[in-house]
C-alpha cells in the first residue's frame, strides 16, 4: 500500500459577498490586504505565505462555470461563512485599538486557555472575520 500523501497548508479561503465593491474597501483598506486580482464578480488578496482569501459574489459563486483549462462546480455557504487570520501576539491589542478607530464593531473576544486570544467582527456581507494569535490551536 502507498503511504498516504500529507496536506501542506491551506491555499485558499472563500468568503461569499453581495457587493464586490465594499468587499474591495473592506479588505484592502480596513484590513490591508494585498489585492491580487479582481473581475466584477470575485476578488483574490494575499492572506500570508502561499494563502490566498477568495471573495465571491455570492450569486455568481452559486453557479457551474466553465473556464479555458477546465470547470469550477458552483459553490455556496448559507448564511454567513467563518475565517480566520494569523495575528501576532504583540499585536493583538494595536489590532483592537485600529479597529475600533476604523468603526468595526468588535463583536466576540476571548482568552483561550491554551493561551491564544482572538478578535471577531463582521465584514460588509456580515461573514464573522477574526485575527487569532498563536496559541489558538496546538499546532498554531
Amino acid at each position: 500500500m502507498p503511504d498516504k500523501p500529507k496536506i501542506r497548508g491551506i491555499c485558499e479561503t472563500v468568503l461569499y459577498t453581495d457587493s464586490v465593491e465594499a468587499s474591495l474597501g473592506f479588505y484592502a483598506d480596513v484590513l490591508n490586504l494585498q489585492l491580487m486580482m479582481q473581475t466584477d464578480t470575485m476578488l483574490a488578496f494575499d492572506a500570508g505565505t502561499s494563502q490566498a482569501l477568495l471573495v465571491f459574489d455570492r450569486g455568481f459563486a452559486s453557479q457551474d462555470h466553465e473556464l479555458y483549462g477546465g470547470f469550477i462546480p458552483g459553490h455556496r455557504a448559507d448564511g454567513p461563512a467563518h475565517m480566520a487570520f494569523h495575528i501576532s501576539v504583540r499585536e493583538f491589542d494595536d489590532w483592537k485599538s485600529y479597529l475600533l478607530s476604523r468603526k468595526v464593531a468588535i463583536t466576540g473576544e476571548v482568552a483561550f486557555p491554551s493561551g491564544g486570544r482572538s478578535l471577531y467582527f463582521e465584514d460588509p456581507s456580515g461573514n464573522v472575520i477574526e485575527l487569532a494569535t498563536p496559541g489558538h490551536w496546538p499546532n498554531f
